[in-house]
């Protein structure tokens, strides 16, 4: 009996790779509003060795929007209203291309593209117009969404412009990501992606992100506003790195 709503609710997973899964939620939650970024790629990562390739944009999608949604909830107070509405814009624009594109992106370009430009954006200081291109960066992000996964990193160099606090930069950077992944799940809707086997899985994921959410949230409100700055950059050049790097091993394999 148990064995069988396991295989229903992980939806056939072997439980060594349901509990993994789960502990990626968590871990990937607790990382992000602890450092402000990094749990989308540390979740889309471990996914993406033990998922099916098709399901693995969309559920991993629907996965973020809970995790963001209930960071964005639990930070409201501290959200900086001004940039979102013209972000939503540019993400309404982002995924209706990206969705009706017919020639794949090479993710090997993408990832080292990201990777390329995150690095500069940290060791240099950010570029001015950045913070006043809300809208070009909801475009640009919500695009490459739709066939890179987890752009939280290219997302939270825009928040990063902004020069705000670090739970302003967390809660902020939440409630983008949570619009943006809402119409991206969206568009993979009425492309045609069948959600409804996933269901569960999806749920028992976000209860992992959320308790990783909640914990997280101690430490972030722990921290001072140096060390916050000075994790995420560290964070941020790292996951840079791997970008690169994995995106360079790609084109070698397949040259």
């Amino acid at each position: 009996m148990f064995g069988t709503v396991f295989d229903i609710v992980f939806n056939g997973f072997d439980p060594l790779v349901a509990t993994g899964l789960l502990a990626a939620s968590f871990a990937g939650s607790f990382v992000t509003v602890a450092f402000g970024i990094g749990g989308g790629v540390l979740l889309l990562a471990v996914m993406a060795s033990l998922m099916p390739p098709a399901a693995l944009i969309p559920v991993h999608g629907v996965v973020q929007l809970g995790s963001n949604l209930f960071r964005a909830l639990l930070l409201r107070a501290h959200v900086h209203w001004p940039p979102v509405a013209v972000f939503v814009a540019g993400s309404v624009v982002g995924v209706a291309v990206g969705g009706v594109v017919a020639i794949n992106l090479p993710p090997a370009v993408v990832q080292i593209g990201i990777g390329g430009f995150v690095i500069y954006s940290v060791l240099s200081s950010p570029p001015v117009w950045l913070s006043r291109q809300g809208l070009v960066i909801g475009a640009l992000s919500s695009f490459l969404s739709m066939f890179f996964g987890a752009t939280g990193v290219f997302v939270a160099n825009f928040v990063k412009s902004l020069n705000l606090p670090r739970q302003t930069h967390v809660a902020t950077h939440a409630t983008l990501m949570t619009c943006q992944h809402l119409l991206k799940i969206v568009t993979f809707g009425v492309l045609g992606f069948a959600f409804g086997p996933w269901v569960l899985f999806i749920l028992a994921m976000i209860g992992a992100g959320f308790l990783g959410t909640v914990i997280g949230r101690r430490v972030l409100i722990s921290m001072s506003d140096t060390g916050f700055r000075q994790a995420l950059n560290v964070i941020l050049v790292l996951l840079s790195i791997r970008l690169i790097f994995t995106g360079i091993a790609q084109l070698w394999v397949g040259a």
